[in-house]
């Protein structure tokens, strides 16, 4: 299993950033997907989950209406839109999946949000 992130970068408060994860190694389409993020000296946080087929999302409090979770099961990708980003939003952003009760981590992609 290998899962890569990209898109991430420096942004002003209320900005916007999509980032993207290529999964491989799996059967990508029968597994649901998530991100989550850590911030310095914090506790990894769930930020968004989707099923495999897409059809349901969940976001924590902190996020919800500003993030979206997406996927495109036919190129193996699953993305996350972030809209009216906050300082707080500031962290490594990292995709996630279970696959037979095994968890798999990307590499992580920094999200940074400072004017």
């Amino acid at each position: 299993v290998q899962l890569v992130e990209s898109g991430g970068g420096l942004v002003q408060p209320g900005g916007s950033l999509r980032l993207s994860c290529a999964a491989s190694g799996f059967t990508f389409s029968v597994w649901p997907m998530s991100w989550s993020r850590q911030a310095p000296g914090k506790a990894r946080e769930l930020v968004s989950t989707i099923t495999s087929a897409g059809g349901n999302t969940d976001y924590p409090d902190s996020v919800k209406g500003r993030f979206t979770i997406s996927r495109d099961n036919a190129k193996n990708m699953v993305y996350l839109e972030m809209n009216s980003l906050k300082p707080e939003d500031t962290a490594v952003y990292y995709c996630h999946a279970r696959v037979f009760r095994v968890d798999w981590w990307g590499q992580g992609t920094q999200v940074t949000v400072s004017s």
